[in-house]
């Protein structure tokens, strides 16, 4: 009970009595509205790797370890958690306003550690300001909506990390590439050329090693899914859970199972197991005709990840931007304007138009 009541409680400033946000790139959280800081208290021991089988055997898939405020999207489904109290909030995916008094109270598992956000929204907006004033043919609203700060939402994003021992027998072929000289006849007589072929042997062995922090997006939904392009994080960088990481940002609840989450994680170890297995056959080529992967000592952590999200609306479409909150690299989809084109193509054929009369 007393670990609930920390993440639930609100760091209140000793100064003034606000309530206090996490500053991006430290270990620190501040009060706005005085700029009294405070360090959040270091864990003195890493954050935890729970063991898979014993959870999901013993406590249950949808087991959970604290109960949290949640707010559903009822336009896009996101389930939200905010830290901090407020008067309004905006779906940070679809921007559809979220009422206060449709909060409800959830079972999660507990983050066993937190990527803190380096970037803070300063910094963010700015890296989307000059991603816009790059864009060709963009609508004059975009600009505006790239000056408009409050558009722009930090959120915490739910993912599964699996570690575990692998092992797996194989049985397939290697294949050695080698040439023959052929001859070729032609219109201009007899042509000789090099033909590829390959020698297969039979091939059997073991591999083993240790596979290191499998990524699963705990929030998948095909609207929502994170562009690959920023979907990259240096996990090195993760310290143990404490809420006040949380303070100021908007946190997402997993959608996805741990049992389903195990599932997809089995899929990436088994495509690992067959790079391994390609390695090991070695020569040129390879065919696995059967592999018999088993995944020992498996465990898992809840971890949240930072992104920075902006949801935009143009002619009745939705484009979403996002910037990675740890490296600042930024992927999105833009709206073209119908009369910049029309204009440069009209303005286009003027000039041409002009040109063939003075050519004649």
């Amino acid at each position: 009970m007393e670990e609930t009541k920390k993440s639930e409680s609100k760091k209140s400033c000793a100064n003034c009595g606000a309530e206090m946000k996490f500053k991006p790139g430290s270990n620190q959280i501040k009060c706005e509205y005085c700029g009294y800081e405070e360090f959040i208290e270091q864990a003195k021991s890493s954050f935890e790797e729970l063991e898979l089988e014993h959870y999901l055997k013993v406590v249950g898939e949808n087991a959970f370890t604290q109960t949290i405020d949640l707010l559903n999207c009822k336009n896009c489904g996101a389930n939200q958690h905010v830290e901090e109290n407020y008067k309004s909030l905006n779906c940070v995916y679809c921007g559809e306003p979220l009422i206060r008094e449709d909060v409800e109270k959830e079972g999660w598992i507990l983050p066993g550690a937190v990527l803190p956000f380096q970037l803070d929204k300063k910094k963010a907006l700015g890296i989307f300001k000059n991603w816009v004033k790059g864009i060709w043919f963009a609508p004059n609203n975009l600009k505006k909506a790239s000056i408009d700060a409050e558009g722009l939402h930090g959120l915490y994003v739910p993912y599964w990390t699996f570690d575990s021992n692998l092992y797996a027998s194989y049985q397939g072929e290697r294949g050695d590439y080698y040439y023959e000289t052929q001859r070729v006849r032609t219109k201009n007589g007899t042509q000789t050329r090099q033909v590829r072929k390959t020698r297969w042997s039979r091939a059997s062995g073991t591999v083993n090693g240790f596979i290191d922090d499998i990524l699963i997006n705990a929030s998948q939904k095909k609207r929502r899914d994170l562009p690959s392009k920023i979907a990259f994080w240096n996990v090195k960088e993760l310290v143990p859970f404490d809420s006040n990481y949380l303070s100021g940002f908007v946190t997402e609840k997993y959608t996805v199972s741990l049992k389903e989450g195990h599932h997809q994680s089995f899929q990436e170890a088994k495509k690992i197991a067959y790079q391994w297995i390609r390695r090991d056959i070695g020569g040129d080529t390879q065919r696995i005709h059967h592999a018999d992967i088993k995944l020992n000592d498996e465990t898992f952590k809840h971890i949240l990840l930072p992104v920075y999200i902006s949801s935009y609306r143009y002619n009745g479409k939705e484009y979403q931007f996002y910037i990675n909150g740890q490296t600042g690299t930024l992927s999105g989809t833009r709206p073209y304007s119908f009369w910049k084109i029309f204009f440069l193509v009209l303005f286009i054929l003027v000039i041409a138009a002009i040109i063939a009369i003075f050519a004649q």
